[in-house]
């Protein structure tokens, strides 16, 4: 029986509720005085971090919209962004950016260290900014629930990067799942390749000379200060407990989304270390596994979800997925268009043949390419970086390895690749006759776009922290996990960890004196 409410509705509903201004979003008089924008005046947008990722969001926010100013603490990382907008205001501090430039800004992309990420966010936020922040949101589970707090408290629009909740086959991975196609689910298995920061460091890296390109107070920002390291800058921050999420807000955060979406995932009822190589109280291990366990949401059961952190398939303890012993886990990217779902580049160059009367071949699906150990990543910080953990090893059937997620289920087995940018069911037989479901969710219009939308006033963004904040709640918890080990009980209610003073200690960050958060 149809009820009147779409899919859309189901999942963004509660965000809309008493955000509608009572002269309706066609006022443009109410939506200014929201802080939102019509649709046809351009957003006045402020890089801060505008190097590396940042320089991706900047590309993307130029595209439609007003670029007013730009931050970041590293001149040299962010020569080329600073060389092309020479004209703008630039800053090395947020705060004197936000202080400068308040009324002058509609809404702030923020690419920089995880750890800065809250505090940079919360400040925009609290000035009445929309904010699109890179994964993974947040370096600890306070900052994400104080985070999505402040977004509800101050009513702006808000976008997660990961990218991944705005692909179809993201899309397409919840809707076979709600389909029932796999049936019940109970068990969840996501991986992620080695990194290429350092981990299982035994000591701290030496104390060098700060560069002259570089405001090295300014980079450390909220952290307690210490000696300058090019082992920090401009890259392999992520590895050290203090600055990053290791693998898990490189990559778990992007390969664990559909798990996330589509599961309806909220907070986990604990956590627990099975298996740790490279231990370090500097930096991430070498690899781990970490086994959390959700309790039943709505009409789906308990589920437990395994994370295998730098998964090997010569690992004692990697996962071996039942009935594909000799398949290929992982799908291809973008391998809906063999399903008649074009995705990605592939629309643009369908829009265009349409046009031009060109007639298209459709490819294959785009192959994973070989790997060889040792092999430099592609793309790995950039130019100029050392890259770590040379000791990716090429698929092997049976196994899964790579950057991905399988499911379970009682009637059989789903997985999804990279950020869900691919899908299928095994075994490949399977895959081969299935007709895909109908649609249920409305299709995003792109990750900037879908904010840029927010941002003036329409739904609520695919990754909204009313959305993804819990999601990178329980990723800062694995990882608290896989620092402190042992099997942990989690009060989601209370913020907190009954069973281990330890892990409690790494749930909510060490402020410098005068940086401390507070809504």
């Amino acid at each position: 029986m149809s009820t009147g409410f779409s899919r859309r509705y189901f999942f963004f509903g509660s965000l809309l509720a008493g955000a509608v201004p009572m002269g309706g979003y066609g006022s443009v008089t109410s939506l200014r005085a929201l802080g939102y924008k019509p649709f046809y005046d351009k957003l006045n947008v402020a890089v801060i971090g505008c190097g590396g990722r940042g320089a991706a969001l900047l590309g993307e926010a130029a595209a439609t919209e007003n670029i007013v100013a730009l931050c970041d603490v590293d001149e040299k990382r962010a020569a080329q962004e600073l060389k092309a907008y020479a004209k703008l205001p630039f800053y090395h501090d947020f705060r004197e950016l936000l202080d400068k430039q308040e009324k002058n800004i509609d809404a702030c992309t923020v690419a920089t260290t995880d750890f800065m990420h809250a505090t940079i966010a919360l400040a925009c936020i609290q000035r009445g900014k929309h904010v699109y922040v890179e994964k993974p949101l947040t370096r600890t589970p306070w900052e994400a629930r104080l985070l999505m707090e402040a977004a509800a408290k101050y009513k702006v629009a808000t976008q997660m990067g990961n990218q991944g909740f705005s692909h179809e086959g993201h899309r397409v991975a919840a809707e076979i799942l709600w389909s029932g196609e796999i049936g019940d689910v109970r068990e969840v298995h996501i991986a992620t390749t080695p990194g290429t920061h350092p981990t299982g460091l035994r000591q701290l890296p030496p104390e060098e000379s700060v560069p002259p390109t570089l405001d090295w107070q300014a980079w450390l920002g909220a952290m307690p200060m210490r000696p300058y390291s090019s082992w920090y800058v401009p890259y392999n921050w992520r590895g050290f407990y203090d600055f990053g999420t290791g693998q898990i807000g490189n990559w778990a955060t992007h390969a664990a989304g559909p798990a996330h979406h589509a599961l309806q995932l909220g907070a986990p009822d604990s956590l627990e270390r099975l298996s740790v190589e490279g231990e370090s109280s500097i930096t991430f291990p070498n690899r781990a596994t970490v086994r959390l366990r959700f309790p039943a949401r709505g009409g789906m059961p308990p589920v437990d979800v395994y994370y295998h952190d730098s998964a090997r398939p010569t690992d004692p303890d990697a996962f071996h997925v039942p009935g594909a012993e000799n398949e290929p886990i992982l799908p291809p990217p973008d391998n809906l268009l063999e399903k008649g779902r074009p995705t990605g580049r592939w629309l643009e160059r369908i829009a265009k043949a349409a046009a031009s009367g060109e007639r298209l071949e459709a490819p294959p699906p785009r192959q994973w390419p070989a790997a060889r150990p040792g092999a430099p990543r592609m793309g790995a910080g950039g130019p100029g970086v050392t890259v770590f953990g040379g000791d990716r090893l090429p698929p092997q059937p049976g196994v899964l390895t790579g950057n991905g997620s399988v499911f379970i289920g009682s009637k059989g087995v789903m997985a999804t690749t990279e950020r869900g940018e691919g899908v299928w069911l095994l075994p490949s037989a399977r895959w081969k006759e299935y007709k895909l479901p109908p649609q249920l969710l409305t299709r995003s219009p792109g990750h900037m776009e879908d904010f840029i939308r927010a941002a003036k006033g329409g739904d609520p963004s695919c990754s909204d922290f009313k959305i993804t904040s819990p999601y990178a709640e329980w990723l800062a918890l694995t990882a608290i996990t896989m620092r402190v080990g042992g099997k942990l009980e989690w009060d989601a209610k209370n913020l907190q960890f009954t069973n281990s003073a330890e892990a409690n200690k790494y749930v909510k960050p060490h402020f410098r004196e005068g940086w401390e958060l507070k809504l």
